[in-house]
């Protein structure tokens, strides 16, 4: 296969964003790193069939043509196995289709960008915990600084009440995402773990980031790039009624 000629640096950089590794479709477009459109939607099993359209209709609302687009990024995970599918998919396509670099996101670096930027406080010695919804009581986590520093990979990770243990260098941790909601009883007696819930999965979180990569041409090979599933894919047979 023939490389990808990549097209120079534009004025203006407008990059397609597509977030789907939660429940939340989400596609933004952001210029120079600022997000100018988002469309969101949290609805169980909208990928496939509202994905596309939120493409198109986030360029009509920007004005913006497909072939003015400079890259596209994705949220890559860890997250929903179908989502990302159907996202990291969906970005490849373009990108094949455009001649377009394809910029993969961590969704967790992403969610810590964006829960700082929306000002949400943490100060002192406290350590912020992305957390997305893995099964009953497993998460797929990592742990950031106040400042959105990763002092702990990606990993998937059963929490109980005594996982988080504050020391003199912690203070107190911050969870939020999809996976934190449901820790909010589990945690309620633990002045050192707060659980912030409602916090959404938007593609506006990648901004920032992928304007970043986009400057350092830190570009996924489009053939072999797939989405980061973090675990094996695990089919389930429904229960007969």
């Amino acid at each position: 296969m023939a490389m990808i000629q990549f097209r120079e640096f534009m004025k203006d950089s407008y990059i397609l964003q597509i977030e789907t590794a939660t429940p939340v479709c989400s596609v933004a477009l952001s210029k120079n790193g600022k997000t100018i459109v988002t469309q969101d939607a949290d609805l169980p099993n909208q990928h496939a069939s509202q994905l596309t359209i939120f493409i198109e209709q986030v360029l009509q609302k920007a004005g913006i043509a497909r072939e003015d687009l400079s890259a596209v990024a994705v949220s890559m995970g860890p997250g929903s196995y179908t989502g990302l599918r159907i996202g990291v998919s969906t970005a490849k396509g373009m990108c094949y289709g455009l001649d377009l670099p394809l910029i993969g996101i961590n969704t967790l670096d992403a969610m810590v960008t964006g829960f700082i930027h929306d000002g949400s406080k943490a100060l002192g010695k406290t350590i912020l915990v992305p957390m997305i919804d893995a099964r009953r009581m497993e998460v797929y986590m990592a742990t950031y600084t106040e400042r959105g520093e990763m002092l702990r990979d990606t990993s998937a990770e059963i929490i109980d009440v005594d996982f988080f243990n504050p020391t003199s260098e912690v203070s107190n941790y911050v969870l939020f995402g999809s996976g934190a909601d449901k820790f909010v009883p589990l945690f309620a007696e633990q002045p050192a773990v707060e659980v912030v819930s409602g916090f959404a999965n938007t593609a506006a979180h990648l901004s920032s980031l992928a304007f970043e990569k986009y400057q350092q041409a830190a570009w996924e090979d489009l053939v072999y790039f797939e989405p980061f599933y973090l675990k094996d894919f695990i089919a389930t047979t429904p229960k007969r009624r």
